[in-house]
């Protein structure tokens, strides 16, 4: 993991009328590192997640993305600078097929205008040829190759969720955002996940972050965790320190934690 950030928040704070949902949290997702924030619900997980891509505007504090300030930017800008991420609930075109799942997400680096593509330029079907080229290269990356021509909806909920995947990295993206990725999934499915992460990792070369609720995900695929209650951060290290914090587990993990049980 590199010591260098490719994506910091600093001293973040939201608040929602009376309500503080995240309380002055700083957090820096290091170039080619994963890492997971967690905590139990209502810890302000997602809000930190939204503000971090543009949903959310911070009450106060900056996030800074390669070196950029992107606090105040839309989502779109923030997806086009190179920050990319996938849904709690899957947020996909039923009606359209995988590889124009995928496709989509490549509108915002095409060139071809809105005329070039009435008029079905040379340059415009090369440009969509080589599109539907690259889709179908991160639909069999992600391991579902042969659902290219399969309408999104009919496919099964963990192909679902590679093809969220897919269309994520079709943003080429420097920092992937995962929200609980292994929603859904059976242990062996969550197994081959952590394996899959990695690989994203190393031959996408991005930094990764992951909000999950599967403890055992967490402790295999993070390098590094966050750990929020309460809108707070509560503690922050490597996955034994986080399994041996008292306060960890006192508000989260559980008294089963302590015991190694």
């Amino acid at each position: 993991m590199s010591s260098k950030s490719a994506l910091n928040a600093d001293n973040i704070s939201v608040k929602f009328g009376g309500l503080v949902a995240v309380d002055d949290v700083s957090f820096d997702i290091p170039a080619g590192g994963v890492i997971s924030l967690i905590g139990p619900n209502g810890a302000g997980k997602t809000t930190f997640f939204n503000v971090l891509t543009g949903l959310y505007k911070p009450t106060s504090g900056k996030v800074t993305f390669d070196g950029n300030d992107i606090t105040a930017k839309p989502p779109h800008k923030i997806a086009q600078a190179g920050v990319a991420r996938t849904f709690q609930n899957i947020r996909l075109f039923g009606l359209m097929t995988a590889e124009e799942n995928v496709m989509v997400a490549m509108h915002s680096h095409l060139k071809s205008g809105v005329l070039s593509t009435i008029l079905g330029t040379r340059k415009q079907r090369a440009e969509e040829a080589e599109s539907k080229k690259i889709a179908r290269e991160l639909l069999e990356f992600v391991g579902i190759g042969g659902t290219a021509d399969k309408f999104a909806r009919n496919l099964s909920y963990g192909d679902q969720r590679r093809l969220e995947v897919a269309r994520a990295l079709a943003l080429q993206p420097k920092v992937l955002l995962l929200d609980e990725p292994t929603a859904g999934m059976n242990p062996q499915e969550s197994k081959v996940f952590v394996d899959f992460v990695y690989r994203v990792r190393d031959e996408k070369n991005l930094g990764i972050l992951l909000i999950e609720h599967d403890m055992s995900v967490v402790m295999k695929v993070s390098e590094r965790i966050t750990v929020l209650d309460r809108g707070q951060k509560i503690a922050e290290g490597t996955p034994a320190e986080i399994k041996s914090d008292k306060r960890v587990i006192e508000a989260y993990l559980g008294k089963s934690a302590e015991s190694g049980k």
